[in-house]
């Protein structure tokens, strides 16, 4: 089965001159998800659910990335990095992507619920009873939303939101006023459920949903009385939805968000999806509707949003086809009734989540909200969630009277309404609220406490690779770092005072921050290694990342790499450095690992001789995080800390022989094949049996 799949998989392109395309290493990733959803060791509701975030995966790179390309290609633009020839690869590459999922959906993932006794039910697979109860749902919940728009000269195509779903429908004979007009659009209620449980009483035994798009599509003649519905077809446009607000030109920065959210809705068109049955005729009038090309155009044998279909998963009660549940072990170095704030003057604690539990970070603001001797909070915010625990506890800090200050990123893509309501809300309750550096995105995760203790003030602090979300908390992998560590503190203080007053950085002492010392600092520390090396010294570079897309840094990994230093990167998605390239590359190794968790830590490790460094950090190696990101970086010095990320975060996924793939020197991945007769370990599966045995003890 693997040589097939990788035979199917698509070749990210070099691109000039000599690093792997941005955007098809992107999909290269999400057909390493989509490996998940096609693995029978995968339980049955998990593998649907990653099938599901492949779906939104893709919905947001439409979103974000495909925009260029698709307006170099209408420019007739054959030269520069988006082109008519970028644009037709891609659309190929994401074609043959999309037909892969809907072949899974089709032929493996619903055959295989059948047999455990669940089914979406078709209009034509219906029962008279099922569907005389179809019909009353229909009339009861559904029609009286409906509002079929019928096109005309005074009733032009209607505004069709981003993603959101709709029939096109085709009518014989004519109106009320006695005309012909024949098209006519049906807006599919957002507020109402995709996917609908049938009652026991007509579903028997079995567990039986219906779509709610299946409901609209088998009572359409209903809404046009007086006509014949001909030709009809369910579609769903995607628009380019990255928010694009000139910071300079605007005097309220937040107003002008909240406008420009309304208006993402409806920006440029770029992937229009259709029922696989959709007439040409239908599909030429809505291509032209959303001036698009044919190569925009997407027929899927299926569900129109597969992502929506996360609901089944929800609906299901089937323990047995989830993976086992997984309990996160509470802080492993806390020692029970014991002040955090006293042991971390004992020395620093690092939590790994999701193996650890979240509710770590939750008790070390919880100690300070409660604690009359806690005088000051301060805390970055770019991802909470819209229900936050987190924000409860600085809502509760600032009635208790303390001194907080959030620096909140209203710019988090997707996030930003969320951010824009925690603003106001802390805002109203008296709590200073800033937004960072204009022309910045703040992304930097930390939090610090100013104590009295005695006649002086001490400060303990809390940096993180990942958001302050106790949700995602659960789902992501991401390293906390607590300290008391005087010049880190004091160093995380000048940021705070920074991003407040805009006032000049002093010289930090152990942080390094983008965008003024974080890309240099890290292309001076590679190329240091690389003249070691050249000097015969042994040296080594592991780090972990998401993403690795600046050019500056790949540069200094090659050049490290041809000079001898031992390199070797473990890159969630996507990846442009080509790895193992004889004569380039040889000494770079490149691997991607996909588990039941998303990788999200960011760890950098340098040594030279005997000489260790490690830091942890908010930033992958892309430009944008190094140029046009508030990003920090931070040393680990505790030699135990140290050597425990070392050994879970690096060494531990260098080994994993379940969920890895390697960066062929032609540009593709393939999954680390299992040997004969040697146990094969997943490092998730490992770590999450190490905190499982340390919550026993």
């Amino acid at each position: 089965m693997l040589s097939v799949l990788r035979k199917r998989f698509v070749k990210p392109v070099l691109a000039a001159p000599d690093l792997l395309d941005r955007d098809h290493s992107l999909l290269a990733f999400n057909e390493r998800v989509l490996n998940w959803a096609e693995r029978d060791d995968v339980p049955l509701l998990e593998r649907l659910r990653f099938l599901c975030i492949v779906s939104s995966n893709l919905d947001e790179f439409f979103e974000v990335r495909a925009e260029p390309h698709l307006s170099a290609s209408q420019a007739n633009d054959h030269k520069g990095q988006f082109t008519v020839g970028s644009f037709e690869r891609l659309a190929d590459a994401l074609h043959t992507l999309v037909a892969r999922q809907y072949t899974l959906f089709n032929e493996q993932l619903m055959p295989a619920f059948e047999r455990e006794g669940i089914r979406i039910v078709s209009h034509g697979d219906r029962s008279a009873a099922q569907r005389a109860w179809v019909r009353q749902y229909f009339e009861r919940e559904v029609r009286p939303l409906l509002i079929p728009v019928g096109l005309d000269p005074a009733h032009p195509f209607p505004q069709v939101a981003n993603k959101s779903l709709n029939f096109i429908v085709r009518l014989s004979g004519k109106d009320a006023f006695g005309r012909e007009n024949e098209i006519a659009i049906v807006k599919v209620p957002r507020v109402l459920p995709r996917l609908i449980r049938m009652p026991d009483k007509v579903a028997g035994k079995r567990t039986l949903f219906v779509s709610l798009s299946s409901i609209i599509r088998a009572h359409l003649d209903s809404l046009f009385p007086g006509r014949t519905v001909g030709q009809f077809s369910q579609f769903r446009v995607t628009r380019h939805s990255d928010l694009a607000v000139d910071e300079d030109d605007v005097q309220n920065l937040r107003t002008a968000l909240r406008q420009g959210l309304v208006h993402r809705h409806y920006g440029q068109a770029v992937r229009l999806e259709v029922s696989a049955g959709c007439s040409e005729h239908l599909a030429d009038f809505l291509l032209k509707q959303f001036a698009l090309p044919v190569k925009a155009l997407y027929r899927v044998h299926g569900p129109v949003n597969l992502a929506r279909l996360t609901q089944l998963i929800d609906l299901v009660n089937r323990p047995d086809l989830c993976f086992p549940a997984y309990r996160p072990s509470y802080l492993v170095q806390l020692q029970q009734g014991q002040s955090l704030f006293a042991q971390l003057r004992q020395g620093d604690i690092l939590m790994h989540q999701p193996f650890e539990s979240f509710d770590g970070v939750l008790a070390f603001l919880r100690e300070a909200v409660n604690d009359p001797q806690v005088l000051a909070i301060k805390q970055t915010i770019y991802r909470t969630g819209a229900d936050s625990a987190l924000m409860d506890l600085l809502r509760e800090a600032v009635r208790r009277g303390k001194e907080v200050t959030v620096v909140v990123e209203l710019k988090a893509r997707f996030d930003e309404e969320a951010n824009i309501n925690w603003a106001e809300m802390l805002e109203s309750i008296g709590a200073q609220v800033v937004y960072g550096v204009v022309g910045l995105k703040t992304h930097a995760k930390m939090m610090l406490i100013t104590r009295r203790e005695g006649k002086t003030l001490k400060r303990y602090g809390h940096l993180s690779t990942g958001n302050y979300n106790p949700r995602t908390a659960k789902l992501y992998t991401d390293l906390s770092h607590l300290t008391a560590d005087a010049a880190i503190t004091t160093d995380m203080e000048h940021v705070f005072v920074h991003l407040a007053s805009q006032s000049k950085l002093p010289r930090l002492s152990k942080l390094w921050m983008a965008p003024f010392h974080l890309h240099r600092n890290l292309v001076a520390k590679i190329d240091a290694l690389g003249d070691a090396a050249a000097r015969g010294e042994s040296t080594r570079i592991v780090a972990k990342m998401n993403s690795l897309t600046d050019e500056a840094l790949i540069r200094s990994l090659m050049r490290a790499g041809a000079q001898g230093v031992q390199i070797d990167l473990i890159v969630r998605g996507a990846c442009m450095l080509p790895a193992q390239v004889p004569g380039r590359t040889e000494n770079i190794r490149v691997r991607s690992v996909i588990g039941r968790f998303l990788e999200h830590s960011r760890v950098f490790y340098f040594r030279q001789g005997a000489v260790e460094d490690l830091y942890l950090s908010s930033a992958d190696w892309m430009n944008r995080n190094m140029v046009r990101r508030v990003e920090l970086a931070w040393p680990v010095t505790d030699p135990l800390l140290r050597q425990r990320i070392v050994d879970e975060c690096l060494v531990a996924y260098l080994h994993d022989g379940v969920d890895a793939w390697d960066l062929g020197a032609d540009g593709c991945y393939q999954r680390v094949p299992h040997r004969l007769h040697v146990p094969a370990h997943g490092a998730q599966a490992a770590l999450m049996a190490r905190y499982a045995r340390s919550d026993s003890h």
